[in-house]
């Protein structure tokens, strides 16, 4: 394999940084698993709980697919494929935006709902167990303001999460 850069211009990862990002790949493994197995019991996907989480979050009207996008991280057309899943099995609903015709408004539906109403104490549970619980305040704050930098330099663009409110 033929690289584009000389091997001792690479900054390579020291033994304590590489134990930290191979801990960090194995935990963010076994959350999405633990995460993905807990919600099963709901008949969600990890990805339904995404999106109804984020639609949950908006008014009763709904919200705008390229928010929703946005507030989930999502490419476009994963989320279009995701949202024509969930619309065939009745957790949302899709239509054209009414002020200017060109957008999509995406809303929960009632089944929607009622599956994420019945899916989060469970889903809060296992988050709690597996990942708040395990940490001081002081060190949620550290993780928090390290993944909020990581977010910001990868997709500076992207809105914070408060504007899910």
């Amino acid at each position: 394999m033929a690289y584009d850069f000389a091997v001792d211009e690479v900054r390579w990862l020291t033994q304590d940084e590489m134990a930290l990002w191979q801990s960090f790949i194995l935990a963010q493994q076994d959350l999405d698993r633990v995460i993905s197995a807990d919600l099963a019991g709901s008949s969600l996907s990890h990805a339904d709980y995404a999106v109804l989480v984020g639609l949950s979050g908006g008014d009763s009207s709904g919200v705008r697919v390229g928010r929703l996008r946005e507030w989930i991280g999502w490419e476009s057309s994963r989320l279009a494929h995701q949202l024509r899943r969930m619309e065939q099995r009745g957790l949302v609903s899709r239509r054209r935006a009414a002020d200017d015709g060109r957008g999509t408004v995406v809303s929960i539906t009632d089944e929607g709902l009622a599956r994420i109403q019945a899916a989060a104490p469970g889903h809060v549970r296992t988050v709690r167990a597996n990942f708040l619980d395990l940490m001081t305040e002081d060190e949620r704050a550290v993780v928090s303001a390290v993944f909020e930098r990581v977010a910001r330099t990868i997709t500076p663009d992207r809105p914070p999460l408060s504007g899910l409110d």
